[in-house]
């Protein structure tokens, strides 16, 4: 049972961008409905658990969420471009060279040769995997355009989620008492991002559904982790990756050719593979 806790993160954020997509708006109208989602689940949960709440956790996970929701939105806005299938992939590639890079020069987390040799050797793969799901395919003009369009704004979105994640490591605000205070942040970041777009109200409320689920997984993730080790719910919620990638294919209908399906196969496997020996590199 465990274990199946555990998988839930990856069931719940692969299918948050799949569910904006198919509910549509543009990627202002879905951060926003996004934003107030995890805001509602933030606030119950704040008065059913009551985890403490002082200035320093309100302020940082203020912070940290802001940085999410400029992650997410401008994710978002890369899926709008080149699609969930060719966004995933290179998001998640590069969030966990982004976050491993500052765990090891700030927080010194490889502390013995094994580490390091796991770490490096995982670093290798998800570069690896993250060219292999980004090959090109017999593409018009267009889409190359796209391609390069979505590139900067995935580094955009890559700083955002790992000041996210840094920020409440730094200051040791994570777990429940971070969850309410960081759903104010993305709100106030979603506002920040979407306001001068002038998002429809309804196209927002369709996209609340997400939000909901994105914070349920933070909850699978905070209740996993003493279950079954950090190591494993770490590894185990970025095969959110396979969820969004394959149902970008299957259920959106995006087209790829032979050579671009077996791309994003072969990379999806060495992203997990990655995750997986970051996950025990992290013990």
């Amino acid at each position: 049972m465990d274990i199946l806790i555990a998988l839930l993160p990856a069931l719940l954020w692969g299918s948050v961008v799949l569910i904006n997509v198919k509910v549509g708006g543009s990627p202002y109208e879905q951060i926003m409905g996004t934003v107030i989602g995890a805001f509602i689940i933030g606030s119950i949960t704040y008065v059913i658990v009551q985890p403490e709440l002082n200035t320093k956790i309100l302020l940082v996970g203020m912070i940290s969420g802001a940085f999410w929701a400029l992650g997410q939105g401008n994710q978002l806005k890369s899926v709008d471009l080149i699609g969930v299938s060719k966004t995933m992939p290179i998001s998640t590639g590069l969030q966990l060279v982004g976050t491993t890079l500052i765990s090891v020069i700030f927080f010194n987390e490889w502390k013995t040769t094994t580490s390091i040799v796991l770490g490096v050797a995982a670093l290798t793969l998800l570069i690896i995997g993250v060219m292999l799901t980004s090959l090109k395919g017999k593409e018009d003009d267009q889409a190359k355009g796209n391609l390069k369009k979505a590139l900067p704004i995935l580094l955009i979105s890559t700083l955002g989620y790992v000041t996210y994640v840094v920020i409440g490591q730094f200051f040791g605000v994570e777990g429940w008492s971070a969850l309410f205070p960081q759903s104010i942040g993305m709100v106030l970041g979603g506002l920040m991002l979407a306001l001068k777009h002038h998002p429809k109200k309804k196209a927002v409320a369709k996209n609340m559904l997400p939000g909901v689920l994105w914070a349920l997984g933070n909850m699978a993730m905070f209740y996993s982790q003493p279950k079954v080790g950090v190591a494993t719910s770490f590894s185990f919620s970025q095969m959110l990756v396979v969820v969004s990638t394959l149902g970008g294919i299957f259920l959106l209908g995006e087209k790829k050719t032979k050579k671009q399906y077996i791309g994003i196969a072969v990379g999806i496997v060495l992203i997990i593979i990655a995750a997986f020996l970051l996950g025990y590199a992290k013990q």
